[in-house]
């Protein structure tokens, strides 16, 4: 099993973030019943205002080759696209266990 682990930092104001960052949540959800090596994920928004980071997810695919398919997967490129316009920063950790 391979988690993904990813953060973003958004740009805008306080709403711009919020907003963008809700409509991303909702479209990553919605990916483990159309994307078949993605077997779940969590998606999280930052509560704490004395942090940087806006977004959070972690998902859990069966290889890390699968990391790949699902990063390809045009459901997951739809998904990225809500925030390609505000996307600051991204961090990402990629391991098995």
């Amino acid at each position: 099993m391979t988690k993904h682990i990813v953060m973003f930092k958004l740009q805008g104001d306080n709403e711009i973030r919020r907003e963008t960052a809700l409509r991303f949540k909702v479209a990553l959800d919605a990916l483990p019943e159309q994307i078949d090596v993605l077997q779940s994920i969590e998606v999280a928004l930052n509560e704490n205002p004395a942090e940087d980071w806006d977004i959070v997810l972690t998902a859990i695919v069966p290889t890390m080759a699968d990391v790949a398919t699902y990063a390809k997967h045009p459901a997951h490129v739809a998904a990225a696209a809500i925030i390609k316009d505000v996307k600051q920063l991204r961090a990402c950790v990629d391991y098995n266990c």
